[in-house]
């Protein structure tokens, strides 16, 4: 019988990225009856704090955020490190300090049944983490969704850039 040190990290991480991005659609499944209308504000609650776990996680890595750009790819190395090697991402510049991901293959539509969580379930799960990430990443920059292949676009785009909204605060 092998022990852990004989199996290649590739497959450990893919296995590890598996069972990561079943666990929302299987807490989805198992508590959303019961938590009724509470659901999504707690299951919300759970993906911004994942994001500051993944903001901190970056900073401890020494990944760059001085602007949409560095965000940008940043959020795409931290991204591809959570979801595993399935998650198919680029980031690109966009005109002055704007940037867009571009997601081209997303493990959290390949490992869910849609019996267990469709495409709209997956869709607040990842707009919490990308959206509350950002601005941990670099608090003058916000992202907004532009494609999501989770509700039936062909690729997901995120739109990263100076955050507008704050002088409205």
């Amino acid at each position: 019988m092998p022990d852990q040190k004989q199996i290649p990290d590739e497959l450990k991480w893919r296995l590890a990225a598996g069972f990561v991005v079943k666990m929302p659609a299987l807490y989805d499944r198992a508590f959303r009856q019961t938590a009724g209308k509470r659901f999504d504000g707690l299951e919300q609650e759970i993906w911004m704090e994942l994001a500051r776990h993944v903001a901190m996680a970056a900073r401890d890595i020494h990944l760059p955020a001085r602007n949409a750009q560095e965000i940008a790819r940043t959020l795409v190395t931290m991204l591809g490190i959570i979801y595993g090697p399935e998650y198919k991402s680029e980031a690109l510049e966009l005109n002055g300090d704007s940037a867009v991901i571009i997601v081209k293959r997303c493990p959290f539509l390949d490992e869910v049944p849609p019996a267990i969580c469709t495409g709209e379930c997956l869709f607040h799960k990842c707009l919490a983490l990308a959206l509350a990430t950002v601005p941990l990443l670099n608090k003058d920059y916000a992202a907004r969704y532009v494609r999501t292949m989770c509700t039936g676009d062909r690729q997901c785009e995120i739109k990263i850039a100076i955050d507008t909204g704050k002088d409205a605060r």
